[in-house]
């Protein structure tokens, strides 16, 4: 199979695939976060309003940390710097601009929906962005595959010799499960505590990432600064769920062990509430 062409013409102008692709999914992430926010009794038109302006924060950040990660190259090659159809956009660097950026525009927009709750919110939306973005970006752009492979999944990518592991799909089919996932928890547990969702979401995508480096991109595998933020990331996501399940457990037991109010425990007589309650 020949590799995707990573760029076309119109006219003088040479159009990025990649770039096309990581445009529709920006779009796409912006119409999805603004219909969950819709369908949690939020306001969402600032999505559409502000939702570049984290875009593009995002994209900022996803540059910088990558150049710094891998500054000795960049040093010898500074051209290469603002090439981003050559790869090169740290998720993790997305993160560390993006995610402030969306919150401090949430609580403009949204001061009476806390934080953790907006997080929850857009857990499966980053998990659905990632998912297309791994399709529409790195599928399609220069040296996007993982190591070679003679495998029957294996394809050809530009600027890379022989078949190679297609690991933005595998990523994307990855992303889409932890999506899918999130979904089913959302909808089985109604009354989780604030905060579930995104810290499920950081220990499941933290483990997939760190494995898909390692043993698919890695050359030799190593474990270099992408690995350990994925480890860190996704230890602090199941520290999460842990603390907020055990706090649960414990407001529940503290529920049931607190002694009833007199009208409670007085068979027949009303709350204060006005509803009754049975006898003993």
């Amino acid at each position: 199979m020949k590799p995707i062409p990573i760029e076309f013409h119109l006219g003088p102008l040479t159009i990025h695939t990649y770039g096309i692709g990581l445009a529709l999914t920006f779009l796409f992430a912006i119409w999805y976060m603004a219909r969950r926010f819709r369908c949690a009794g939020q306001p969402s038109e600032w999505l559409y309003r502000d939702g570049m302006k984290i875009v593009l924060l995002a994209l900022v950040g996803s540059r910088v940390v990558h150049v710094v990660a891998n500054i000795g190259y960049y040093r010898a090659n500074p051209i290469q710097i603002p090439l981003v159809w050559h790869g090169g956009l740290s998720s993790f660097g997305g993160l560390l601009f993006g995610v402030p950026a969306g919150i401090h525009y949430m609580r403009k927009n949204c001061p009476e929906l806390g934080t953790l709750r907006a997080l929850d919110i857009a857990a499966p939306v980053l998990m659905a962005g990632w998912a297309v973005g791994r399709l529409l970006g790195p599928q399609l752009m220069i040296r996007g595959g993982g190591h070679p492979t003679s495998a029957w999944y294996g394809l050809a990518y530009a600027g890379e010799a022989g078949k190679r592991i297609p690991v933005p799909i595998f990523q994307g089919l990855e992303d889409a499960a932890i999506w899918a996932i999130l979904l089913w928890i959302e909808r089985r547990t109604p009354r989780r505590p604030d905060g579930l969702l995104i810290f499920l979401a950081a220990g499941m995508w933290g483990i997939t990432r760190f494995t898909d480096e390692f043993f698919w991109l890695a050359v030799p595998p190593v474990w270099d600064a992408v690995e350990v933020m994925a480890i860190a990331l996704s230890v602090t996501g199941w520290v999460g769920v842990v603390v907020l399940l055990r706090r649960g457990t414990r407001d529940r037991r503290a529920g049931r062990s607190r002694p009833l109010p007199p009208s409670s425990r007085s068979g027949g007589r009303e709350s204060a509430s006005g509803l009754a309650h049975p006898g003993g």
